[in-house]
């Protein structure tokens, strides 16, 4: 399937796996020179095997010094960036019973501040030159707190904050700004899951998704509908009756923190 690709150079971060891996390789294929980034340089050697236009740049987005210089030798060598998508991410499941400072530390790190270790430098290139676009992979988990997300969710949360606080800036100065809110998508990301995940949607209609919205320019850029609409509601619903829901939602699906109720 081919869609119209306005960006010459893009770069992606958590390029090796899922989401990140499957964009990069859509747009190479629509003509975008990609630079991908992650942690494995044998995963993104072997997605320059698969095309041409793929190009590695293997680094720790926890490495802020090693990130700026990658994004400064992606644009030296390929041209100005014009799509940067920050995708890097870990999910690790975690209830109170099982709650580790260490965990959920580990998660802020990566999702949170290695994506403002990327953003840093691509804004301030995309600034100065009065053009671009920033594509941030954020979650519909980044809406209310769910079920085994203590350590996932205030990550997500923190990067929705985060583009609704530079997003009237970076429009002014000729940036364009999208989050990207996924609900669940079949990635190795997700095949840890034990539990049920509704509206499930497989990753390469997942991609197609984001790149029509991005082509469109959106700020937010949300699938599937029924999840979006139902974590949209929840957002808005009083505490008492999202809380009711989360735990009636977790003893049927077996991840409830507390024995669930004895009923006769």
């Amino acid at each position: 399937m081919r869609v119209y690709c306005p960006w010459k150079c893009v770069w992606i971060t958590g390029a090796s796996t899922g989401i990140g891996r499957e964009l990069a390789l859509f747009l190479a294929r629509q003509g975008a020179t990609v630079a991908v980034s992650a942690r494995s340089a044998d995963k993104l050697a072997e997605m320059q095997a698969l095309h041409p236009a793929i190009k590695p740049y293997p680094l720790d987005v926890m490495d802020a010094d090693r990130v700026a210089q990658v994004f400064a030798a992606i644009e030296r060598e390929h041209g100005p960036v014009d799509l940067a998508v920050l995708n890097a991410g870990i999910w690790q499941p975690m209830l109170v019973s099982d709650f580790s400072a260490g965990k959920a530390k580990a998660s802020m790190g990566v999702n949170y501040f290695g994506v403002l270790h990327a953003l840093e430098p691509v804004m301030r290139a995309m600034t100065a030159r009065g053009r671009g676009h920033i594509g941030i992979v954020s979650s519909v988990a980044g809406y209310r707190g769910l079920m085994k997300g203590a350590a996932y969710s205030p990550t997500k949360a923190a990067l929705i904050s985060l583009c609704e606080a530079i997003y009237p800036s970076l429009k002014h100065k000729g940036v364009t700004l999208s989050v990207i809110n996924p609900g669940f998508v079949k990635t190795p990301m997700t095949d840890v899951n034990t539990f049920p995940m509704p509206f499930i949607v497989p990753v390469e209609k997942a991609v197609q998704t984001i790149a029509h919205g991005l082509v469109r320019g959106k700020y937010e850029i949300i699938f599937p509908w029924p999840m979006a609409l139902m974590m949209k509601t929840l957002r808005i619903v009083p505490n008492r009756l999202f809380f009711w829901i989360m735990s009636r939602a977790a003893d049927r699906a077996g991840t409830a923190d507390h024995p669930p109720e004895n009923r006769t």
